[in-house]
């Protein structure tokens, strides 16, 4: 890892290795051609960091606060979507500029039994994560084949043959076919709002803030279940090391280049993750909100009643196809940011079927004995709780991450400006008080 001597110094150790060795700067990046040319180089690892924004754990959210509150939680979309922009953009950078991810920044930063915490906080946010895949994507076969929910659960077991073939396949391969599959999700939900003939004014006026957001604890839950599932930890992490997997030069002028370029891809993506989350929640109040099902509020009945209320038959369908699309493709990325962890923090290398195996055990456990015990509705319950984990794990993330990137030390010419340094420490003020918040109106 080439580095200048302005940057080791803010380390306490020497960076151990290449994030993701085996396709590290694997991606070739053409050296002095056109600005669109360039830029295609880098797309892909925004859509990829973008597919944990529009995973089955959103879909449970987005539902339930479009079903119960009708458009008024549009603004916690779009602002959850600006702050991951933002968190997104720092990831990146942290990746590029120091050839560290944020997993080995952080062991090479912090004490080894602080760093082992935060890998512990890192492997629970990625199991809340899987948690949301196995049972989005359980209940997709359900909705489509009638499969039994605890059957869909053992079926998600079977991905990791698939990962398997595809990792062989290159890292590009990996890209396109997550590519494909959020414009299929695009595609469908397309369709979706065509039909449900929303109420433009009112989804307008839905993305304005309003302090009833707060005041209300049944809104404020499901808003900070919107936040847990659009800025997910494990994409933090993520980024920080698919970034390097293109083949950009690693002087300042390369590091330079590589950031504008993966910033563009980034935001791009992001933007359209929050074209699918608003059109969840669009589709979710313009459907049951105003019809007087304001309690639909899981997937399920979400799909059973879009058919007779909308009055065609595609809906129903195309609903659950998108949601399947949505859970494999959260697979995907989500075995890639475990990797990532393990690697980063531990410097434990195993192979990739094995922490896949591992981490889909753990997932597949819990929503196992919730359907059993609960059935459908349990695991929508755990659905939504899942999110919530994720939102509760969020600050031992980006509290690192805006620490390291406003360090000159570690960061050296491309350290935070004045005004972004500033933004994100609000983001991460904001993101902390919410979470306390939940967490005090929870237990008192």
């Amino acid at each position: 890892m080439e580095a200048t001597n302005t940057t080791m110094k803010g380390w306490q150790q020497d960076n151990a290795g290449n994030s993701l060795a085996d396709v590290h700067s694997s991606v070739h990046v053409p050296k002095n051609s056109g600005f669109f040319k360039t830029l295609m180089a880098y797309f892909g690892p925004g859509l990829m960091v973008a597919v944990g924004y529009m995973d089955p754990g959103n879909w449970a959210t987005d539902i339930a606060g479009g079903a119960r509150f009708g458009y008024r939680l549009l603004s916690v979309v779009l602002i959850s979507n600006l702050f991951a922009i933002l968190l997104q953009h720092l990831s990146l950078k942290l990746g590029i500029a120091t050839g560290r991810d944020l997993a080995q920044a952080c062991r090479d930063h912090y004490s080894r039994p602080v760093s082992i915490g935060l890998w512990l906080l890192a492997e629970i946010a990625i199991a809340a994560t899987d948690l949301a895949e196995v049972i989005g994507s359980a209940i997709a076969l359900n909705l489509l084949f009638g499969l039994p929910i605890t059957v869909g659960i053992l079926i998600t077991a079977l991905d990791v043959l698939l990962l398997l073939y595809l990792q062989n396949k290159g890292f590009q391969t990996i890209e396109r076919i997550v590519a494909s599959l959020i414009f299929l999700i695009i595609g469908c939900f397309g369709y979706e709002l065509f039909v449900s003939h929303p109420a433009v004014a009112e989804v307008v006026g839905g993305l304005l803030p309003r302090t009833e957001i707060i005041t209300n604890p049944g809104m404020l839950y499901i808003a900070i279940g919107i936040l847990g599932a659009t800025v997910m930890p494990h994409n933090l992490y993520l980024h920080s090391s698919i970034v390097q997997t293109r083949d950009f030069g690693r002087d300042d002028a390369g590091r330079k280049s590589a950031i504008k370029f993966a910033t563009i891809d980034s935001t791009v993506s992001l933007f359209l993750a929050f074209f699918i989350n608003a059109a969840i929640l669009i589709l979710s109040a313009a459907t049951f909100h105003f019809s007087g099902n304001q309690h639909v509020a899981d997937i399920t009945d979400a799909h059973r009643l879009l058919d007779p209320i909308l009055g065609v038959k595609l809906a129903g369908v195309l609903f659950a196809v998108a949601l399947l699309a949505s859970g494999q493709n959260s697979t995907l990325t989500g075995t890639l940011a475990g990797q990532i962890v393990m690697e980063g923090f531990l410097e434990l290398r195993i192979k990739p079927w094995l922490r896949r195996l591992i981490t889909r055990l753990v997932a597949i456990v819990p929503a196992l004995i919730v359907a059993i015990l609960y059935g459908e509705r349990g695991t929508s319950e755990l659905l939504v709780f899942s999110q919530v984990i994720l939102s509760l794990q969020l600050s031992f993330a980006v509290v690192p991450l805006v620490t390291f990137t406003g360090d000159k030390l570690k960061m050296g010419r491309f350290v935070n400006p004045g005004w972004i340094n500033v933004l994100s420490w609000a983001v991460a003020v904001i993101i902390i008080g919410l979470n306390g918040y939940l967490l005090w109106d929870t237990l008192f």
